[in-house]
């Protein structure tokens, strides 16, 4: 599993439903920028990385391509906001709920990956 190594918050004032950037440190060596802590209607959750398209809508550049890693990431990042602001983060993850890897991301084989399979 992914070896987050350091999340680093920047809080965000004045916004209807952004609370914060964040940005994941890897291995102490690759980092992910422009995570986006929201506060939806259903609590907060973390918005991955994304670029507007010239249509208006927005595409994820970096995101992770199964369920347990997202929620990996999603409790993570939450954590460290909780800690960065003292505020409560309630997320979909404890309640229950399951955040769904979309379906329109592109997978690892679109990129023309091949996955490794467990001996």
């Amino acid at each position: 599993m992914l070896n987050i190594t350091d999340i680093r918050i920047t809080k965000v004032e004045g916004d209807d439903k952004l609370r914060a950037f964040a940005a994941l440190v890897i291995d102490d060596c690759f980092l992910v920028g422009d995570l986006r802590v929201v506060e939806g209607e259903d609590g907060y959750f973390v918005a991955m990385p994304s670029r507007r398209k010239r249509d208006g809508s927005f595409k994820d550049i970096a995101y992770p391509l199964n369920n347990a890693l997202r929620e990996l990431i999603e409790e993570k990042v939450l954590l460290a906001y909780e800690t960065a602001t003292g505020h409560r983060a309630l997320s979909r993850i404890e309640r229950g709920e399951s955040a769904q890897v979309r379906p329109d991301l592109l997978s690892v084989e679109e990129f023309g990956f091949t996955p490794k399979t467990n001996p």
